[in-house]
């Protein structure tokens, strides 16, 4: 028996293949980009961990996100045990999914309106104060976010060639959130339980903030991840977002929220596929694919006297 990583980007495997080693947990990866299932055939023995993220139709496999609402679906069915089921996949492939359930919880949220299709962004912008944000609903890596000053410059977007719709179609319109200070923080948990949090430094005006090794940007002049160490598990947010998790049955990810101007604690983001910064781990009081290695590895050891 081992753990299967279910995803469609090997370029984020390494920090993970080597915590699995470090912990003796056997692992390996279920690429998803083809292949096939006997729907009447009972799967491999395992504990099986979804990382399929919403941004795979960059790296053009977009129809992997099917695939894996396929074979999630397949997998539970069978009575296996999943991480970052079918239900959680469903988070990561909407923002208006995520804002929904973070609101339900009482978790302070960006005011947001969803627009299908083109025809009514512009009159909906126009609800918004500028500056203001546009955004995909299925998006990932920060890309798709742009921020906007005027009106008449999103409209001339919308109306130009530059235009760039969601894969789904859905386009945000959000409240831009004026930060205290120029960072995000992103906090992390693995198990339900929270690992570490992370200061995101926004000051290039940036939102591609993927924390992974593979998307680190050389040259930079000062490093834009940094531990955040005075965030601990008794700060009240992490305790919202906590109970957040448990609600929604998602046992590993990472939260993004934003300190504003007016003293607003506004969690915007929710990642199920979560990736950790090298540099972070470097300093941190423990690691994030470790703990992620040691929570699997403990439900493996669990399933493999149920499945004798």
């Amino acid at each position: 028996m081992k753990v299967f990583a279910i995803h469609e980007n090997p370029e984020w495997w390494p920090p993970f293949a080597a915590a699995f080693e470090r912990e003796g947990v056997p692992a390996e990866q279920w690429l998803l980009t083809d292949g096939s299932i006997d729907l009447s055939s009972e799967p491999p023995e395992g504990v099986f961990w979804s990382r399929l993220s919403a941004s795979a139709h960059t790296r053009d496999h977009a129809a992997s996100k099917e695939y894996g609402r396929a074979v999630l679906r397949w997998l539970e069915s069978w009575g296996r045990t999943v991480i970052g089921g079918s239900g959680t996949l469903e988070f990561e492939m909407s923002k208006v999914a995520q804002h929904a359930a973070l609101r339900a919880a009482g978790i302070d949220v960006p005011r947001t309106a969803a627009v299908f299709g083109t025809t009514d962004l512009k009159q909906r912008a126009r609800a918004f104060e500028a500056p203001f944000i546009s955004k995909h609903n299925q998006g990932g890596k920060g890309l798709g976010v742009r921020r906007w000053d005027t009106h008449d410059e999103f409209d001339a977007w919308v109306d130009g060639p530059g235009f760039e719709p969601s894969p789904d179609g859905i386009t945000l319109i959000q409240e831009f959130l004026a930060t205290r200070e120029p960072f995000i923080t992103r906090a992390e948990y693995v198990g339900g339980e929270f690992v570490y949090a992370v200061r995101v430094d926004t000051s290039a005006g940036s939102f591609e903030l993927c924390p992974a090794d593979a998307c680190a940007v050389d040259g930079a002049a000062f490093p834009p991840f940094a531990l955040r160490a005075e965030i601990t598990a008794e700060h009240p947010l992490v305790a919202q977002h906590r109970a957040f998790l448990e609600r929604s049955g998602i046992r590993i990810a990472g939260l993004e929220f934003a300190e504003t101007q007016d003293g607003r604690l506004v969690t915007y983001d929710l990642n199920t596929n979560t990736n950790y910064n090298p540099d972070v781990e470097t300093v941190a009081p423990r690691s994030g694919p470790g703990q992620i290695a040691r929570f699997l590895g403990a439900l493996l050891a669990t399933e493999a006297p149920a499945r004798v």
